[in-house]
């Protein structure tokens, strides 16, 4: 049985923020996404990595959106799915702006982050990165978030801040 080729585009967010000593604070500096997809069993998959940036998302611009939709459509078109892990306060801007300009990829192109960084005890980041990486792989073509034990498709998927994950507006 062939291995699922899967695109994982990186862009930073709460998931990949480290703690910087000298600052005393959480930052995107360096991309832990090779850490956690090291301690995964990824046997069946093989996974592209694209480092494309690692913003907060609350720093994206409208040609960040546009340049993570673009490389979503592109890596659809030569992979089996695609990860996107992305800031959650900006995700659902990310998801229809993909849904704008693309419509229904290629493939599945599933986005997901975490509420509190990897580096945490208390983290969603490993959990979300898993459940992301098994709903590529059975979901029909279209733009999803997956996190906290759900999938949902776009258009229509809001963040709702008391409940501290995504759900349908």
């Amino acid at each position: 049985m062939a291995k699922k080729r899967i695109a994982i585009i990186s862009t930073g967010g709460t998931i990949e923020k480290t703690y910087d000593e000298l600052s005393g604070v959480l930052a995107n500096g360096v991309s832990v996404l090779d850490v956690m997809l090291a301690s995964l069993e990824l046997r069946g998959v093989d996974v592209l990595r694209v480092q494309l940036m690692n913003k907060d998302s609350l720093e994206m611009t409208v040609a960040d959106h546009t340049l993570i939709a673009e490389t979503a459509d592109n890596m659809a078109r030569a992979t089996d799915g695609v990860v996107i892990v992305h800031g959650t306060d900006r995700l659902a801007t990310t998801g229809d702006r993909i849904v704008e300009l693309v419509g229904t990829p290629a493939t599945p192109v599933v986005l997901t982050g975490a509420m509190r960084p990897y580096e945490l005890r208390s983290t969603d980041a490993l959990q979300n990165l898993t459940e992301a990486l098994c709903a590529v792989q059975l979901v029909a073509p279209g733009v999803y978030v997956a996190m906290h034990n759900q999938v949902l498709r776009f258009p229509g998927v809001v963040k709702d801040r008391q409940l501290g994950t995504f759900v349908k507006a």
